[in-house]
């Protein structure tokens, strides 16, 4: 895990702006962007916070190890909502903007860690408006909140929304290719064979395109078969072109990717400044000594 990415695989932008100064610059560059023992110790303790309480969430889910254990799964899942919700507090009192914070991407995905705990605690389960169950598994959003900590995911994000046009004309062609391919097939096969309408034919042209090929609907005449081979040799091709896409465009970017700019997230620990180069072993600011940097 680095936070000294290149661009475009640095951080995601944080528009709800960075504090002038004080213990609020402090813990926000720990918190946010700092390339320091404590950034990085913080780091760390979050992304196994994270893994363990989705941990205790999947075994609640299993009736026998939640009822002979339910007692202490429920002490685990307040330690682990109590926690994200200090955790929560602490980025809503360091940015500049925490509104702007509250409804970004992630920080309702912060919110959602904490919110079906506290709700389900309110709501009685006889009268609850929505099952405590539903509640529960919404917790399982935690993992999101894993992409702002690892760079590999901030590198896919990255691609994929370079590429999001060319995916989006290439699913326009499949999307075609599935209409044109369902209503031949509802014209050869027709009800008799269970194609009785194009939307279900269209479902049986994506099932058959995708090569899962659940067995629920198979066409009976020649001409129908032959068809339906044509549909499971064009989905061989139809697999391999998004991840084509942005293996290519993940290649590009890293190609345009500059040493100089890597080194724009370092901060000092002392004084909290940002901006020094790469391999600086002292603040340009305040002269005190820079954390060494981490390996990509």
């Amino acid at each position: 895990m680095n936070r000294d990415l290149p661009p475009p695989f640095s951080p995601l932008p944080l528009p709800f702006g960075k504090p002038d100064g004080g213990w609020r610059l402090r813990l926000y560059t720990v918190i946010f962007e700092a390339d320091t023992d404590a950034g990085r110790r913080f780091d760390k303790a979050l992304i196994a916070a994270i893994l363990l309480s989705i941990l205790v969430v999947i075994l609640d889910s299993v009736q026998a190890i939640s009822a002979r254990h339910d007692r202490l799964m429920d002490v685990l899942e307040w330690i682990f909502t109590l926690g994200f919700t200090a955790e929560y507090a602490l980025r809503l009192a360091c940015v500049k903007r925490p509104l702007r914070y509250a409804t970004s991407f992630f920080g309702i995905i912060d919110l959602l860690s904490v919110l079906p705990t506290y709700l389900a605690f309110f709501i009685p389960e006889v009268h609850a408006l929505l099952d405590v169950r539903i509640l529960r598994l919404i917790r399982v959003f935690r993992i999101f909140k894993l992409t702002l900590y690892v760079q590999e995911y901030q590198v896919l994000t990255s691609a994929i929304s370079a590429s999001r046009r060319k995916i989006m004309v290439f699913l326009s062609i499949v999307l075609m290719a599935v209409l044109v391919m369902g209503t031949l097939m509802y014209v050869l096969e027709g009800p008799a064979h269970g194609f009785t309408s194009i939307p279900k034919s269209m479902y049986w042209a994506i099932v058959t395109m995708t090569t899962v090929g659940y067995g629920d609907m198979t066409p009976q005449t020649d001409v129908g078969k032959a068809l339906a081979s044509i549909m499971m040799l064009l989905g061989w091709g139809v697999l391999a072109v998004p991840t084509g896409i942005v293996t290519a465009e993940m290649t590009t970017q890293r190609l345009t990717a500059t040493p100089k700019t890597a080194s724009g997230s370092r901060s000092c620990a002392a004084c909290g400044s940002t901006g020094h180069d790469e391999h600086a072993r002292f603040c340009k600011n305040c002269g005190a000594e820079m954390a060494p940097t981490r390996p990509a």
